[in-house]
């Protein structure tokens, strides 16, 4: 009797899901084993139901390599009492008769595949391949999380078409893109697109970030371009910046909602929209009518078609991810990067001290950084010295001093 393998998909959708399900079913099938996709991630399996699987082949799988979405399905369902669904879950597994198991997906993924691990003391061997387009997972030497390139791709695309606009009409934009802790998509798309300025968590340093210096970042952003002789910019916001906020300050002008495990749901709160409000009325005051527009990009990314690097990418992962547990081997994190298998042990990519998975930050002094912020229009220490702080204070119809007064904390 041929052993068996089932692959799960856990967490938010990323473009590739369906290139690493394709490439792990048809290595898994060369070489011998029987393969089943388990639906909606874990959702049903907590529930002890077993009905909710398909079986995975060559005919059903090797097409699906550049399809975007899940084939599989997805879910970030968590039970309200994780000792109990845990045990039926693994009673589940054992039913199907389950010996190998690839999971897709990130932190909470990677937590539920270290507890089967752990629970089933090695009877089922796991490898988890990481997804996620925040590209915030510690992989090793840089290697980008796949979905990660094609999510920055369609981003950089649509914020080009915006930057038209915005040059065609003389009008400012505020885009917020997603990026729960870190700024690594919304930097990648606001340094391939030529965002005018693009705001991460990872630059500001303080504990809680107070609102008003965002908006006030905007609103010199505004001002400096307009001494400049142009009327419109585009600014990008890593939806990030609102979970480093006070949330006494958000709800003031948001609903705040929170997600299925619990966490503040970001994607939701318009912060472009907020800061519209709050930077437009500062204008007026000032006798400025700039015309603003917020706007949103996220969940039109996360399952779009792979581009090629994610279409390959995948390919080697799920191959990899095979390969890996034919050898004997489980509890890894797959990574693929020098041409070469990387497995990871999955204890290895915690933070003792939050015992989730460590995240990986943008280096504000990095190269990387560096160069985006060189590009970007935004108050410099220089902006303070005549002639250019002359000009500045003269569109905001303030003195250079009350100019310096008002927005030199922010350099």
């Amino acid at each position: 009797m041929s052993k068996r393998l089932a692959i799960v998909v856990g967490g938010g959708p990323a473009p590739g899901i369906n290139g690493v399900i394709s490439a792990a079913t048809v290595e898994a099938v060369n070489r011998g084993l029987d393969v089943v996709g388990i639906m909606d991630g874990f959702k049903w399996l907590f529930r002890g139901d077993t009905s909710k699987i398909i079986k995975l082949t060559h005919k059903n799988a090797w097409p699906v390599h550049r399809k975007g979405g899940s084939i599989l399905r997805i879910s970030r369902d968590f039970p309200d009492d994780p000792k109990k669904a845990f045990n039926v879950m693994i009673t589940a597994l054992k039913k199907l008769k389950i010996n190998y198991l690839i999971t897709i997906g990130g932190d909470g993924t990677s937590y539920v595949a270290r507890e089967i691990e752990k629970r089933t003391k090695g009877a089922i061997s796991i490898v988890h391949v990481p997804k996620t387009i925040d590209n915030d997972l510690p992989l090793p030497g840089g290697a980008p999380t796949f979905g990660f390139e094609t999510a920055r791709h369609w981003g950089t695309e649509i914020v080009e078409n915006i930057i038209e606009d915005a040059r065609s009409t003389g009008r400012w934009y505020f885009i917020t893109t997603m990026g729960r802790h870190t700024g690594h998509l919304t930097l990648g798309i606001g340094k391939a697109a030529g965002a005018t300025l693009t705001l991460i968590p990872e630059e500001f340093r303080e504990k809680t970030l107070k609102f008003s210096k965002v908006a006030d970042i905007l609103e010199s952003s505004i001002l400096k371009r307009l001494s400049q002789g142009y009327t419109y910019g585009v600014a990008l916001l890593a939806e990030g910046l609102s979970g480093r906020m006070d949330i006494k300050d958000l709800a003031r002008y948001e609903m705040l909602e929170n997600d299925e495990r619990g966490l503040l749901r970001l994607s939701e709160i318009q912060l472009g929209r907020i800061m519209q409000h709050v930077v437009h009325n500062q204008l007026i005051t000032r006798g400025l009518n700039v015309k603003i527009v917020h706007k949103t990009i996220g969940y039109e990314l996360r399952a779009a078609k792979p581009i090629p690097f994610d279409a390959e990418y995948t390919r080697n992962l799920g191959y990899s991810a095979v390969k890996h547990l034919l050898k004997g081997k489980s509890g890894a994190l797959i990574s693929f990067y020098e041409g070469k298998l990387k497995p990871i042990p999955l204890k290895k990519i915690i933070d003792p001290s939050t015992q989730r998975t460590r995240v990986r930050y943008v280096n504000i002094n990095a190269d990387p950084f560096i160069v985006g912020r060189q590009y970007m229009i935004r108050l410099e220490e220089e902006d303070f010295n005549p002639p250019a702080i002359t000009r500045m204070a003269k569109i905001a119809k303030m003195t250079a001093a009350e100019f310096r007064d008002r927005f030199e904390y922010l350099v």
